[in-house]
């Protein structure tokens, strides 16, 4: 399933929403232009497990080196397929949350559960050296978040049915419940792979972002944001 745009209209402009878009565009042209040397950005400001996990055993590891990149990685991705595909996601479901919890605590929201998705992956791929990047797992709070916030909500989706393409409107819980269970189906796949180096797609990123965005969505909207009138969907 892939989702073209929902039916449910923003009470508010999107500018944090579309502030980031923008700034991991401008990011990812900057990483075009590095060459060669984008493999040792990314090693750089990319989240690498081995680095956390042995931190308090190596001299060489700096606390900014090892800890800066749970933010700086949320910004960086690995080619136009990872960018479009994380942006677009962002675009179609990222305005509504933006809208129910305000600006800057959306922009919190979303610094904070990628934090939580990148120490999720840590956790599952402690020995690996290869740099987690990508904005997958702040986008998958976004996810679960709209999921029980609008679980109604009306999603125009791309569904291929054997050698034939739909576009069918369907409820965000089907389409995003669908993504989610793919996620665990894959992440569970995973652990019993003997791919001590972590590499291809970082499905517990996108699990524990899942499950964090959910959780604190709930604590922000309960501790710091007023109680929306009920809406309805067309």
């Amino acid at each position: 399933m892939i989702p073209i745009r929902d039916r449910n209209p923003s009470g508010t402009f999107p500018f944090i929403t579309i502030g980031i878009i923008g700034v991991n565009v401008l990011i990812f042209l900057y990483e075009l232009s590095l060459g060669s040397d984008l493999v040792v950005f990314l090693n750089q400001y990319g989240v690498v497990p081995i680095k956390v996990t042995h931190y308090f055993q190596s001299s060489d590891l700096t606390l900014t080196d090892t800890f800066f990149p749970f933010l700086s990685s949320t910004f960086l991705h690995g080619g136009f397929i990872h960018l479009i595909g994380n942006m677009w996601f962002l675009w179609i479901f990222g305005d509504n949350i933006e809208d129910r919890l305000g600006h800057f605590k959306y922009l919190i929201f979303y610094i904070l559960c990628a934090t939580i998705a990148s120490s999720v992956h840590v956790y599952f791929n402690n020995q690996s050296e290869i740099p987690c990047v990508g904005a997958s797992g702040a986008i998958s709070a976004v996810l679960g978040a709209y999921m029980v916030t609008f679980p109604r909500a009306r999603v125009t989706t791309v569904v291929p049915i054997f050698f034939f393409i739909q576009i069918i409107e369907l409820p965000a819980v089907v389409v995003i419940g669908f993504w989610i269970l793919i996620q665990f189906f894959s992440g569970a796949v995973s652990l019993t792979t003997s791919a001590s180096d972590g590499g291809g797609i970082a499905w517990w990123a996108h699990i524990g972002g899942f499950v964090s965005g959910i959780i604190l969505f709930y604590i922000i909207r309960v501790l710091f944001v007023r109680k929306p009138k009920r809406r309805r969907y067309g």
